[in-house]
């Protein structure tokens, strides 16, 4: 599973303008220059952002894009998900659709999981902290048995733990 390049110019983009300060209007051409993304598709990727409500778009002169409110307190699962929709790890997640296997599938616990502890780390991963220069690096666990703690605790709905720059605590 990988992300699409479409989310990946997405949060690219939204982490660029939050950067830039509130209000600011900037053009696609400077936004694909800025971003290292080919005009044509990066135009997409914006009215994806757009219609999701995270950016707003003017015409003309003093033209542009610039963060809508929403956009301005995004996380990276609000970015993908305007670009990508919604984030589902396996079908048998999509909301609304009921798989007939579910009840005794001993795969469907472990996908659950596994997309609970993908989107907790996505919710948490806000676009402003890390245009501030917030390294996210610095909340995440330093071994990997703190990654399957942190996941399974993340799977149960409790806060993990860490070792991080910000002391041991719950995050």
């Amino acid at each position: 599973m990988q992300l699409t390049r479409a989310a990946d110019y997405g949060v690219r983009v939204m982490i660029h303008l939050l950067g830039l300060g509130d209000h600011r209007r900037i053009s696609l051409p400077e936004l694909a220059e800025v971003t290292s993304t080919p005009e044509s598709f990066l135009s997409k990727v914006l009215q994806a952002l757009t219609h999701g409500g995270l950016l707003v778009s003017q015409r003309g002169q003093s033209g542009g894009f610039a963060l809508s409110p929403r956009g301005r307190d995004a996380s990276m699962r609000d970015v993908i998900e305007a670009v990508d929709g919604p984030i589902r790890l396996n079908v048998c997640l999509t909301s609304g659709k009921s798989c007939p296997r579910v009840s005794w599938c001993p795969a469907h616990p472990v996908w659950a999981q596994a997309q609970q502890a993908m989107l907790s780390v996505l919710d948490s991963a806000r676009i402003h902290d890390l245009a501030l220069g917030s390294s996210f690096t610095e909340l995440r666990p330093r071994n990997s048995s703190e990654v399957v703690e942190n996941v399974a605790a993340a799977a149960a709905g409790q806060p993990h733990r860490c070792e991080c720059t910000q002391s041991n605590s719950a995050h």
